[in-house]
């Protein structure tokens, strides 16, 4: 990865990202800088919704690279997170092949690269990329402890041996971003291989940055409600905090609704698409709604 086609600076990597849409707070756009400096992974932890997806995706955006995403889940293996064998194209072979070729010539050519199905991890390293991509390792955490072990290989050397074929190394390493919503830890090896930066919801300016960058049409009046109003959200003990995904989201059904301001109405109308549990919403509609919205009237001198 060519240095010259990377960010100058950290101030670069801000402004960079943030003309792709992404507002990054001094401290993310520090260790995005670095990551891609020193060729490291990044380990993204934090709150659902907080953006830690989104940031792979931009940094792909920017810097005009293919993203590659391995979405992790319960019982990932091997065969679903690097590579397998096509095992019904070879018994195709074997079966084509029988009477025409030795023992030995068949096992040799069942195992050639042809019959080999590429996942998201042996695609983001193959030597035969013309870009190295951006490698999105997402909500790892998901994914079971002893999965975690075979990554230390792709994360340390961005290679993967395949004993059938041997080592297979990148030449030019990905961009790597592991992201985790810390339903559990994530071993210490993992984390030594990659810089970690913890994303936390952004305060009040931040998110009106982002709301403004994200849904420019919003107008300021009803911006600055939506953003007072869940940044009180996120004050309560809820199952689930809304995210800054919500936020986007809710801002653009609030528009489709013709809202200029925040109403007692259209609030109790749309509370599901900020919160997504309902005991949340339970907790949230009548005095707490009614509570917050006081705040906002308070807060503008109304």
């Amino acid at each position: 990865m060519s240095s010259a086609l990377l960010p100058a600076s950290i101030d670069d990597t801000a402004a960079a990202l943030r003309a792709q849409g992404y507002v990054a707070q001094r401290a993310l756009a520090t260790a995005t800088f670095l990551a891609l400096r020193l060729q490291r992974p990044l380990f993204l932890e934090g709150e659902p919704g907080t953006g830690k997806t989104e940031i792979a995706k931009t940094l792909a955006a920017m810097l005009g690279r293919p993203l590659i995403r391995l979405q992790c889940y319960e019982g990932l293996d091997l065969a679903g997170a690097a590579y397998e064998w096509n095992y019904a194209r070879q018994m195709l072979e074997i079966k084509l092949a029988e009477g025409q070729a030795s023992r030995e010539e068949l096992s040799r050519d069942l195992f050639a690269p042809r019959f080999l199905i590429k996942r998201a991890l042996l695609q983001a390293i193959d030597p035969a990329n013309a870009v190295a991509p951006v490698l999105l390792i997402d909500e790892l955490d998901r994914a079971d402890e002893p999965f975690e072990a075979f990554l230390l290989e792709v994360l340390s050397d961005f290679q993967i041996t395949i004993p059938e074929l041997g080592l297979v190394k990148a030449l030019t390493p990905p961009i790597v971003v592991i992201t985790s919503n810390r339903t559990r830890e994530i071993h210490d090896a993992v984390k030594r291989r990659c810089l970690y930066h913890w994303v936390d919801f952004p305060d009040a300016a931040t998110e009106l940055e982002i709301l403004r960058l994200r849904v420019p049409e919003a107008p300021a009046a009803l911006a600055r409600q939506i953003v007072a109003f869940i940044q009180g959200l996120r004050r309560l003990d809820l199952y689930k905090l809304p995210g800054v995904a919500e936020t986007i989201e809710w801002s653009r059904a609030l528009l489709e609704l013709n809202a200029l301001v925040l109403d007692p109405a259209t609030l109790h109308d749309t509370l599901g698409v900020l919160l997504k549990y309902q005991d949340d919403i339970a907790r949230v509609q009548g005095s707490e709604a009614a509570r917050l919205l006081e705040q906002l009237r308070v807060a503008e001198g109304g």
